[in-house]
C-alpha cells in the first residue's frame, strides 16, 4: 500500500459527509463553535463563499462578509470538528473559481456580477421536498410496526 492511499484510508475516518455541496458565489451561514473562557457557543458567520480549495482532507472555503463597512474574510477548514452546520442562504451564479475580484467591488456591483442561479435553487427545492416526503414516509412506516 502506498503513501497516499494509506493517508486516505486514515483521513477518511475524519472527513466529514454532513456539509452541503457548495460553490464559489454562494451566501452560506456557517455555524462555528467559539470557545469563551471555559464555555462554547455558536456564532453564525454569514456571506459569500469566495474560495473554495480542494485538497482531500485539507480542504476549505473563504466566506467574505461587509460588516459596518469593513470587508472581513474568514477560512474555515472543511472538516473542522468546531463547524456546527453550513447552511446555504442562496445560489450565486459565478464565472470563476476564485472570487477575489468582488474585493474591489461595492454591495450593489457584487449583486449585479453574482447573479442567483435559478436552475440550482429549483434544484434544492425539489431535494428538499424528496426529503421531506421520504422523512414522512419512514416516520408512518415506524407507526405502523408499532
Amino acid at each position: 500500500m502506498n503513501r497516499g492511499a494509506l493517508l486516505k484510508v486514515v483521513e477518511s475516518r475524519y472527513t466529514r459527509t454532513d456539509l452541503p455541496e457548495f460553490r464559489p458565489g454562494d451566501t452560506v451561514r456557517v455555524a462555528y463553535r467559539v470557545k469563551e473562557g471555559n464555555r462554547t457557543r455558536i456564532q453564525n458567520f454569514e456571506g459569500i463563499v469566495i474560495k473554495v480549495k480542494r485538497n482531500g482532507y485539507n480542504s476549505s472555503f473563504t466566506v467574505r462578509k461587509v460588516s459596518y463597512g469593513v470587508g472581513v474574510e474568514r477560512i474555515f477548514p472543511m472538516n473542522s470538528p468546531l463547524i456546527d452546520k453550513v447552511e446555504i442562504v442562496q445560489r450565486g451564479r459565478a464565472r470563476r473559481a476564485k472570487l477575489y475580484f468582488i474585493r474591489a467591488l461595492s454591495e450593489r456591483e457584487i449583486r449585479r456580477k453574482l447573479r442567483a442561479d435559478r436552475k440550482r435553487i429549483g434544484q434544492d427545492q425539489e431535494w428538499a421536498k424528496a426529503a421531506k416526503e421520504a422523512a414522512q414516509a419512514t416516520e408512518g412506516q415506524g407507526e405502523a410496526q408499532e
